[in-house]
């Protein structure tokens, strides 16, 4: 039965409901698990959109049972729908009023106070609504013991005790959910009450409903938000880190995929091309130097994808143990000095893997100057997972030294950028509050499901957009139209970079795929420090358009413009810095 209830759909049977009344919505505050819920009842057929008039994002997918089909929409995570204050919030308040069939409501077991206050909100509607007690297991060890029958018969709704990340729990909510026409409207009687008659409420209720037990703390978890030994550890798990980012990936690069490319793949495509075609120009633009079926699928498959793999299962493993909000309240001291709070080292460590979703997660920060610092941090000075790639492939086998030199220049450009908008920008830093979920083993079927997630984003808004550009290369190098534009940036290029003409390319193809900066040098013959000054240039250059035009949807269009131009001149002063200094940098890292 649970097979077919997570199996996935082919069409809808007749005699359903009419589209638009077959809608159930997941529901529950930030880290409760309602993503792992969500994506267990769907499985990876899942669409990720915007909410109509914002820019929040939310996913849809697929819901089955034996019988029925729905559509499942995960709402923003929220703490409060009471008094919609930001637009995560009013998303789901607008999620709410669309007419829903049902609400599935996901509670954290471990702290049933503030799930429980968003749970009564949400009763307020008077949708019929189950409630997952998830994370069961964990609030079992923690001596918490939860009479989920009372609760049941207090609020007149199903409240199902689950542990999502094994399944548990999932076949009884299928059964909830084949008696979805039954459900009970809710007991209580509490519309539009005030938070302290809700909290009177569910005061009561949990002292009749909650039993607990002495319990020893696991004091070794408070020690990795403590200076000492907390900065330590953290200076070696992001050492360990950027260790296995690089090395799985250039494993996974040099031993697996670059030698299918090259030595299968390739010599089939060039003698298939070179056997069909006599044109010259048209075999050039498909085998050619900037040839769509050569550099359009080793760039993003041979050259990046490596990379995107392996940062993603670094980063998946550090969400899913619980690591990253404790390194946020370990920053919080040195982000403050910034004009920061420390979970912001989140989004920033996002942008790592994509700018666009980390400009985006800037929403859950507390105040738009916190968001416009960060988002500038990300658009200047943190590469993405792709131009990482790009930049270990050009630089790591010729100089590690000038590889961390890079990240070294990125980490300094950031606080740089920090301590100038907070002078700038004259608002003060609000007050924030960390919630610190348990540490855990991370499920190696969860990570594996997230990475693929991952995997398939990056090949849809990275790896294609990145095919595409390279077709524009093509097509515009053999029609000659890159060689005057490379004349015409001939002063700045050889004159002020010191770099050969040929880099005007990487210049121009940049505005479209950021990677595509740096992926262009690895096959010319350049010196050191003009790897390095082109290195330089590709990390503070204009973000690709998607990041532009995320920050004109997020900020306005003139912070994107200003942006945009910034961090172009920012790129060509700080690269002709580089290439004047080179005799010296040159004594470092060769």
């Amino acid at each position: 039965m649970l097979k077919s209830f997570l199996g996935r759909c082919h069409g809808r049977k007749k005699g359903k409901k009419k589209p638009g009344q077959d809608t159930i919505l997941l529901m529950g505050l930030p880290n409760v698990g309602k993503s792992v819920v969500f994506s267990t009842l769907t499985g990876m057929d899942v669409m990720v959109s915007n909410y109509a008039g914002t820019t929040v994002e939310y996913a849809e997918g697929k819901l089955n049972t034996d019988s029925s089909q729905f559509i499942l929409k995960d709402a923003p995570g929220v703490y409060n729908i009471a008094a919609a204050r930001d637009q995560a919030e009013k998303v789901a308040v607008n999620m709410l009023r669309s007419g829903p069939s049902a609400v599935i409501c996901v509670l954290d077991a471990t702290n049933l106070e503030s799930s429980m206050h968003l749970l009564f909100q949400v009763l307020e509607y008077n949708i019929p609504t189950v409630a997952l007690l998830n994370k069961y297991d964990l609030a079992q060890k923690r001596n918490i013991s939860i009479n989920h029958s009372f609760l049941e018969k207090v609020l007149g709704i199903p409240v199902i005790p689950t542990v999502a990340i094994t399944g548990e729990g999932f076949k009884d909510l299928h059964k909830r959910l084949l008696e979805i026409e039954r459900w009970r409207e809710p007991s209580l009687s509490i519309p539009q009450r005030s938070n302290k008659d809700r909290w009177e409420n569910i005061e009561g209720i949990i002292s009749k409903a909650v039993t607990l037990k002495p319990f020893t703390a696991n004091k070794k978890q408070d020690l990795l938000i403590k200076p000492w030994p907390g900065i330590p550890i953290a200076i070696g798990i992001i050492m360990v880190m950027f260790a296995l980012v690089i090395g799985l990936g250039m494993g996974l690069r040099r031993f697996v995929l670059l030698p299918f490319f090259t030595g299968v793949l390739f010599p089939g495509i060039e003698n298939i091309v070179n056997s069909l075609i006599d044109q010259p120009v048209l075999r050039n633009i498909l085998i050619g130097e900037y040839g769509f079926l050569i550099k359009g699928i080793e760039w993003p498959f041979a050259l990046v994808l490596p990379y995107v793999i392996s940062f993603y299962m670094v980063l998946s493993i550090l969400e899913d143990s619980g690591y990253l909000p404790r390194l946020g309240v370990l920053m919080e001291g040195v982000f403050s000095k910034i004009g920061l709070n420390g979970s912001c080292v989140i989004p920033i460590l996002l942008g790592y893997g994509c700018g666009i979703p980390a400009i985006m997660s800037t929403r859950s920060l507390s105040s738009r100057k916190i968001r416009i610092i960060v988002s500038q941090m990300v658009c200047f000075a943190v590469p993405c997972v792709s131009q990482t790639g790009a930049f270990i492939a050009l630089l790591s086998e010729r100089s590690l030294f000038a590889f961390a030199f890079i990240f070294l220049i990125s980490i300094m450009a950031m606080i740089a950028i920090g301590f100038v908008l907070n002078k700038v920008i004259k608002n003060p830093l609000p007050y924030t509050l960390t919630e610190l979920p348990q540490l855990l083993v991370p499920r190696p079927r969860i990570l594996s499901k997230k990475i693929l997630m991952r995997v398939k984003r990056y090949i849809l808004d990275g790896a294609v957009p990145m095919m595409i550009a390279v077709i524009f290369a093509s097509l515009l190098y053999e029609l000659g139209f890159l060689a005057a534009a490379g004349d015409f940036l001939a002063p700045l290029i050889s004159g002020w970079l010191n770099m050969p003409m040929e880099t005007a390319v990487p210049l121009i193809l940049g505005i479209v795929r950021r990677e595509l900066t740096v992926l262009p040098l690895i096959d010319m013959n350049l010196t050191t420090i003009q790897f390095l000054t082109g290195a330089v240039v590709a990390l503070f250059y204009v973000p690709c358009i998607a990041m532009i035009a995320t920050m004109a949807k997020e900020f306005g269009i003139k912070i994107a413009i200003a942006t945009l131009f910034a961090t172009t001149l920012v790129a060509l002063f700080l690269g002709g810095l580089v290439a004047r200094g080179g005799n010296l940098l040159l004594m470092v890292f060769s």
